[in-house]
C-alpha cells in the first residue's frame, strides 16, 4: 500500500448544520479523497479530481469547505486545545496544496 499524499487527523468534520466526528480524518491517497470518523469508518470519498475545496472569505484560518460527492462539509483542520495558531493556517494551506497536486491543477 502506497504511502497517503495527505493525512491530517483530529479534523472536526462538519455537515451543516450538525458535526458528524470532532476527531475525524481526512486522507488523500491513490488520487481520492477520503473523509473518516475517529473510529475509521468513511463519511464520504471521491476521486480528486471530483471535489471542490476552498477557504471562504467567512471561514477561520484553520477551516476549509470541501465539496465532496455534492455535499458540503466543513473542515477544521487542528486539534482542540493546540496552542499553535500558525501551525492551523499551515495545515488547512497544506491540504488545499496537496488536494491540487493530487488532481494535477495548478
Amino acid at each position: 500500500m502506497a504511502e497517503p499524499e495527505f493525512t491530517a487527523r483530529g479534523v472536526r468534520i462538519a455537515r451543516w448544520p450538525r458535526s458528524l466526528t470532532r476527531a475525524g480524518e481526512v486522507r488523500i491517497e491513490d488520487g481520492r479523497l477520503a473523509l473518516l470518523t475517529s473510529y475509521g469508518s468513511e463519511i464520504d470519498s471521491a476521486p480528486v479530481g471530483a471535489v471542490r475545496a476552498g477557504r471562504p472569505w467567512f471561514a477561520k484560518s484553520d477551516e476549509a469547505v470541501a465539496t465532496v460527492n455534492g455535499t458540503r462539509y466543513r473542515l477544521t483542520l487542528h486539534r482542540d486545545g493546540d496552542d499553535a495558531v500558525g501551525e492551523e493556517s499551515a495545515e488547512s494551506g497544506r491540504f488545499l496544496a496537496a488536494l491540487k497536486r493530487a488532481a494535477g491543477r495548478r
